[in-house]
């Protein structure tokens, strides 16, 4: 039950942390937020776990956050706001991939005991993060487009933007997390294991992000609330 617990505690924190970020420093926090989880997400992906009677990689939790991060922008600062976050995602990513390639280029001191660690590491990185990449820039391009059309027809419907917020939220992520989920193992996994194994990653894959996708929903709930808070809060500010 190790892993599942920990998998647990990483959503509350990776969720809680989005939030916490959120009301500490507005939309710069989400944008903060996503550069993090991005980087982090893109290291964590390299460990393959069992948890839940599945194995899976690492990273899921985190990346999932940067489209709880994303909707979270869409809902209370509009599409380019969370257009931007996606680019500021990408930027990270790509800077990423040349520190980490220049670390292993610098010949270590004989007193060094880090090195092989770092090679073992990041010489894995090039096709992990070049897969990743590509992959959140369409998975998450199409989140934000998505998030927007449903919107879209829910306001047609009712006439009011607020209502149905669950449903956007979820018919955005639930469907971009599965584009998200086949590219990136066939991306990142194929040649590298076996058939069996890369559906089976990207099965428990998928099943990880159904379950964090519906549980954002109450986070996006609370998100709309913090937001409209801040701003009612800089409105007075400026009366004053």
């Amino acid at each position: 039950m190790r892993n599942e617990l920990l998998l647990l505690a990483s959503l509350i924190l990776a969720y809680g942390g989005t939030l916490i970020w959120l009301r500490l420093f507005g939309k710069s926090g989400l944008y903060g937020w996503t550069v993090i989880a991005t980087i982090a997400a893109n290291i964590e992906v390299l460990l393959l776990i069992d948890a839940f009677g599945m194995e899976q990689t690492l990273g899921n939790v985190l990346f999932a956050s940067t489209f709880l991060a994303t909707d979270i922008l869409s809902e209370c600062y509009g599409k380019k706001a969370a257009q931007k976050a996606v680019y500021l995602g990408v930027a990270a990513s790509v800077f990423f991939i040349l520190f980490s390639q220049s670390w292993l280029l610098y010949t270590p001191s004989p007193n060094d005991g880090m090195a092989g660690s770092f090679q073992a590491i990041f010489s894995n990185t090039p096709r992990m993060m070049l897969v990743s990449l590509a992959v959140y820039a369409v998975s998450q391009q199409f989140d934000v487009w998505l998030y927007h059309k449903w919107w879209n027809f829910t306001q047609a419907r009712c006439g009011d933007s607020r209502r149905f917020l669950w449903l956007r939220n979820n018919g955005s992520t639930l469907i971009s997390q599965l584009l998200n989920t086949a590219l990136f193992t066939l991306g990142a996994f194929w040649g590298v294991y076996s058939w069996d194994t890369l559906l089976s990653l990207m099965l428990s894959s998928y099943v990880i992000f159904i379950f964090t996708s519906l549980a954002d929903t109450p986070a996006v709930y609370l998100a709309r609330f913090i937001a409209a808070g801040k701003v009612e809060g800089q409105t007075a500010k400026r009366g004053e």
